[in-house]
């Protein structure tokens, strides 16, 4: 007894310290939960879900294709901040606010090396009248690890997502395996960013989607712009490298930034606490006219003391020498071989590093445009031509030879220098008394020369055979097994099914019919590779022609012996023989309809439309949701019924470039409506 009583006030002891605790910790909870609502309130309704259109070029031709991000408003007049890899390459975007609103916006800058972008919303074309809310952006350098932060985003695509994370370092900075050089992000096609990036890492869950979104401390600031994400672990954009991204933006519409032509390394490994070592010295740039050399220890630059001791300080030294801009004059002081020396430097201005990309239908080329941050990276001997990124098939440029490849700098057409994609532009349409351009182009070291020939014929893509006889039903070979099943001692062929419409339905011939003889030839077929014996029998004849078949039918009691009657007609026509169209705005094909459509999805004998028989990737027809064997009825209320009547919608598409084209079909068993939403491109004279 007393025991159990010692146990019961032990127990009762034991339970008093965690309710008090837990009490404690409800407390702060509660504190907690007050301070992330009104982070959520001051940010939320200025975070946007991103819909972009964007655009790529490759392999010969324009493609786009559907992606999405997160952005927040950071002004009253519609500013939007997101990431570079979001909204860049893009034809059209649109932000959709947490109340439900969706609004169009432009570019106002881009800019790759933060990996961040500049957008403005068409506030012109709100429908509400209530004032836009917008965010503050936050000191990112009073963050210190641990402090709670929110990560707002569309994870997903999923809307208006909120997580609660910490501050795990404030300063993160990438590093190859062995630390020993920065580990720049790779955007694509070698456009790098995060040189002048100090990441804050934190460890709220962001997932795709979540790019472009603000990281918010308890303020209900934006103290960072997320980017990258994974195992746990979320990478943000300081604000304070936004907001000067932002202010520049706003002021010049462009990013512009001093260039110094140098890449340095910390010094700590030589046993210094100051300055910068340099480890690269770019040519022709600011550093190598002013004489810096690789290997030199940069001490400063104009009033700014160089001090880059550890990786971390890396992207300050490049921000010091940024926020000079470009053509700003200073000395450098620097030390070589033990001795302290000065220079007179001009700062170049920093260049984009991918060139424009432009695509030539007409050729089946792309192509962009090369930079010398571009040539120096690939290995050019200069910046002069064009790069090609891709050959279209079954277009002139892949019948050049010697055959030119992704990857070739076009260098001169027709004896013309070729820099951009306005030059060839101007050389192809001058191109006249001929229908061939004779283009210079390197290939690594070698000087190549070839001929394309513009204007060539495509070859039709099949032969102009004569239609073979056709009988109108499906059949299977009359197997031993199966003729046994059947309790029927035969060879030749089953009817599987017999088509609607056809001259063997009107003659009556039934599934399950056995067909033995054609014309009293006997049809010894009875294996599988006999399954062609009927067509090349009936291929004997003519179409037109009668031919009397000699079917075995089950009837009760057994089976009875029919001799049927059937005209042979014309196949239908589905292959190269039928008549066909391609809408080049929308990227899709298009064939007539034929008895073999209308039984396969059960349509009425006088089902009109064209039927979609491809969809390019990346086309508008492919982003708009068209399906292979879509029926179309409908092109913006102009009814289609054949091959003609599709092609005089389609034109009058073109003349009129609508916003919205309003295509209405028939998907299987249902009809539905698919809506294309293009970006015209504006016509050239």
């Amino acid at each position: 007894m007393r025991s159990t009583t010692g146990l019961v006030c032990l127990g009762l002891v034991a339970c008093s310290v965690p309710l008090n605790r837990l009490a404690a910790q409800n407390t702060v909870a509660d504190a907690l939960r007050e301070d992330i609502e009104f982070a959520r309130r001051k940010v939320y309704p200025a975070l946007v879900n991103i819909a972009v259109i964007g655009r790529d070029y490759t392999e010969g031709r324009s493609t786009r294709f559907p992606a999405a991000g997160s952005g927040v408003i950071v002004s009253p007049a519609g500013h939007v901040l997101t990431n570079f890899h979001v909204a860049g390459n893009t034809v059209r975007i649109t932000c959709t606010l947490p109340s439900g609103e969706t609004i169009p916006a432009s570019v106002v800058a881009h800019d790759p090396p933060t990996d961040l972008s500049v957008l403005k919303l068409d506030l012109e074309s709100r429908k509400r009248d209530t004032a836009l809310p917008f965010a503050t952006l936050g000191d990112s350098s009073a963050l210190a690890v641990g402090d709670y932060v929110l990560a707002m985003g569309n994870p997903l695509t999923l809307s208006s997502s909120l997580t609660l994370g910490v501050v795990s370092n404030t300063r993160r900075v990438f590093t190859d395996f062995t630390g020993t050089e920065v580990d720049e992000v790779d955007l694509g096609e070698g456009e790098k960013t995060g040189l002048f990036t100090q990441w804050v890492q934190h460890d709220a869950l962001i997932l795709p989607g979540n790019s472009g979104g603000p990281l918010v401390n308890l303020k209900g600031e934006v103290v960072g712009i997320n980017e990258l994400g994974g195992s746990g672990m979320g990478f943000a954009i300081p604000s304070n490298l936004a907001a000067k991204v932002l202010n520049q933006a706003l002021t010049h519409g462009e990013v512009r930034r001093g260039w110094l032509g140098v890449n340095v390394l910390p010094v700590h490994k030589l046993g210094l606490d100051t300055g910068a070592l340099v480890s690269f010295v770019a040519p022709h740039s600011a550093a190598h006219k002013a004489g810096l050399e690789a290997g030199d220890i940069l001490l400063a630059v104009g009033k700014e003391k160089v001090d880059v001791r550890f990786f971390e300080q890396v992207p300050v030294f490049y921000q010091q020498i940024a926020e000079m801009g470009p053509g700003t004059r200073v000395k450098a002081r620097y030390r070589r071989s033990g001795t302290e020396r000065t220079c007179d430097v001009e700062l170049d201005r920093m260049q984009k590093f991918l060139g424009k990309p432009a695509e030539f239908k007409q050729l089946g080329l792309t192509l962009r445009e090369i930079t010398a941050p571009m040539a120096l990276v690939r290995g050019f001997p200069n910046h002069d031509g064009v790069l090609v990124t891709g050959i279209r098939p079954g277009y002139p440029m892949q019948d050049a030879r010697p055959e030119i490849r992704a990857g070739d700098v076009i260098l001169q057409v027709n004896g013309k220098p070729i820099n951009s994609a306005k030059d060839l532009e101007t050389v192809v349409m001058e191109a006249t008394g001929g229908h061939e351009l004779a283009v210079n182009y390197r290939r690594r070291r070698q000087s190549l020369l070839t001929v394309v020939d513009v204007e060539r014929e495509k070859q039709p893509a099949g032969g102009h055979e004569l239609p073979e006889p056709w009988l109108g039903v499906r059949t299977q070979v009359l197997t031993t097994k199966v003729s046994k099943a059947l309790g029927l001692v035969a060879r030749g062929f089953r009817v599987t099914q017999v088509l609607p419409w056809t001259k063997a339905a009107d003659a009556g011939l039934l599934p399950g019919d056995i067909i033995t003889a054609l014309d009293d030839d006997k049809l010894d077929s009875y294996r599988p590779q006999d399954a062609e014996d009927l067509r090349l029998a009936i291929r004997n004849h003519m179409i037109g022609d009668d031919v009397e078949l000699s079917v075995s039918r089950a009837a009760p009691g057994g089976w009875k012996q029919l001799k049927v009657k059937v005209k042979l007609q014309e196949p239908p026509t589905s292959g190269p023989e039928a008549k066909k169209s391609k809408s080049e705005a929308f990227e899709f094909s298009v064939r007539e309809i034929n008895i073999l459509d209308r039984s396969r999805f059960s349509w009425p004998k006088d089902q009109k439309g064209v039927m979609v028989t491809a969809i390019e990737s990346g086309g508008w027809g492919q982003i708009a949701g068209l399906h292979i064997d879509d029926l179309i009825l409908s092109v913006n209320g102009m009814k289609v019924t054949d091959v003609k009547t599709f092609d005089a919608a389609m034109a009058q598409i073109d003349r009129q470039h609508p916003e919205t084209v309003e295509i209405f079909l028939r998907r299987d068993y249902r009809t539905h409506f698919v809506f294309i939403e293009p970006q015209w491109e504006a016509r050239k004279k």
